[in-house]
C-alpha cells in the first residue's frame, strides 16, 4: 500500500523517470527479440543453402575430396541425371572393362564415364585415357569421358582431344558442380589446365 501511495503523491516528478524505465525496457527486449530472430532466419537460410547444393549435386571439391571412390561415383551419376541423361546406373566393378558410370544423353547416345577420385596434385596418365578408348570401343559408346578431381598430364590430355574423349579435371568438375553442363565442358574438353590466372581465379571462387 505504501509503494502505490508513494508514487501518486510524488506521480509528477516521478513519471518520466518511470515512462524512460518502460521504454528502454521494451527496446531492449524488442532489440534481443529481432537479434534472435535474426540469428533463426540465417540459420534456416544456411541450412536450407546447404540443402539445395546438396538437392542440385553442388557440393565444394573439398566435400568431394573426402568421398569414397564409390561415393564419388554416385555423385558422377547425379550430375549426368541433373544434366538430362537417362539410364543413369553405376556399373564400376571388376571386369568392367575400365567403365564406372553409363548412361543415354538426351540425344540417345550412349555415354561411358570413368571416375577417378585422386588427390589434386596426381596427374593422369595417357595408359588411362588408353584404357577409355579401349572401354568405348568394347562397349560401343558414342561418347567417353574420363573425370578426375585431379588433373591430366599433358600427354593424356593430347591424346584425349586427339580422340575424343572428354577430359573433366579438377577444374572443371568445380564448374560441372556450381552448375555447367557437360555438354558445354565437352567444347572446350580440358582447355584452361594449368593456366596459372585461371587457377588462380579459381581458387579464389572455389578454394585450393
Amino acid at each position: 500500500m505504501l509503494l502505490p501511495a508513494l508514487l501518486v503523491l510524488y506521480w509528477s516528478t516521478l513519471w518520466p523517470y518511470v515512462l524512460g524505465a518502460l521504454a528502454a525496457t521494451t527496446l531492449a527486449a524488442t532489440a534481443f527479440w529481432l537479434r534472435r530472430t535474426d540469428r533463426v532466419l540465417r540459420r534456416g537460410d544456411r541450412q536450407w543453402r546447404a540443402h539445395d547444393r546438396i538437392s542440385a549435386g553442388r557440393r565444394t571439391l573439398p566435400e568431394i575430396d573426402a568421398m569414397s571412390g564409390e561415393e564419388f561415383e554416385e555423385h558422377v551419376a547425379h550430375l549426368l541425371r541433373r544434366d538430362g541423361c537417362t539410364d543413369v546406373r553405376r556399373v564400376g566393378r571388376s571386369g568392367d572393362h575400365g567403365v564406372d558410370v553409363m548412361a543415354r544423353l538426351p540425344d540417345g547416345r550412349l555415354l561411358i564415364t570413368q571416375c577417378k577420385r585422386y588427390a589434386p596434385s596426381r596427374r593422369i596418365a595417357e595408359r588411362d585415357m588408353r584404357d577409355l578408348l579401349g572401354a568405348r570401343t568394347h562397349t560401343r559408346a558414342d561418347v567417353a569421358v574420363f573425370v578426375t578431381t585431379a588433373g591430366f598430364s599433358g600427354p593424356s590430355l593430347a591424346y584425349a582431344q586427339q580422340n575424343g574423349l572428354i577430359a573433366v579435371h579438377r577444374d572443371y568438375l568445380g564448374t560441372w558442380n556450381n552448375g555447367a553442363t557437360l555438354e558445354a565442358l565437352g567444347r572446350v574438353n580440358g582447355a584452361g589446365q594449368g593456366d596459372r590466372r585461371h587457377r588462380r581465379r579459381w581458387k579464389h571462387t572455389y578454394g585450393p
